[in-house]
């Protein structure tokens, strides 16, 4: 059983127990965040919207992180024209720890009272 999710504008494959490392989320550590699914595969495909909604991926935050150092530089030659710069992309790393299907809901058995209503509003009717 795995699932597809997006987070930060890109999809991650996922499986229970999987750790893995996403833009930075607005979630303290120890915090349980909720991940958007995109598919699901367990006993059948899931791909479509009314099927993903009842789909549930949880996940933990296990700490906040900060990238390695991309070195930027441009440069124009014969024009004396040179920039240096850096980045450090802010990173969550996520542990998943619940992924599943929401089971298929059945109709609530009708109690008594209900079901004689609605045999009185049937014979009304007629």
């Amino acid at each position: 059983m795995y699932a597809v999710v997006e987070s930060g504008g890109k999809q991650y494959r996922v499986e229970e127990g999987t750790v893995l490392v996403v833009d930075r989320l607005k979630a303290e550590e120890g915090d349980k965040v909720a991940l958007k699914p995109v598919m699901f595969k367990g006993d059948d495909v899931v791909v479509d919207a009314k099927g993903l909604e009842k789909v549930k991926i949880e996940a933990k935050v296990t700490e906040h992180l900060r990238g390695d150092k991309i070195k930027v530089f441009k440069y124009k030659p014969k024009k004396g024209y040179s920039r240096r710069a850096g980045h450090r992309a802010e990173l969550t790393k996520l542990e998943v720890t619940k992924l599943g299907a929401g089971a298929k809901k059945k109709a609530a058995p009708k109690k008594a009272e209900e079901k004689a209503a609605d045999k009185k509003e049937d014979t009304d009717g007629a």
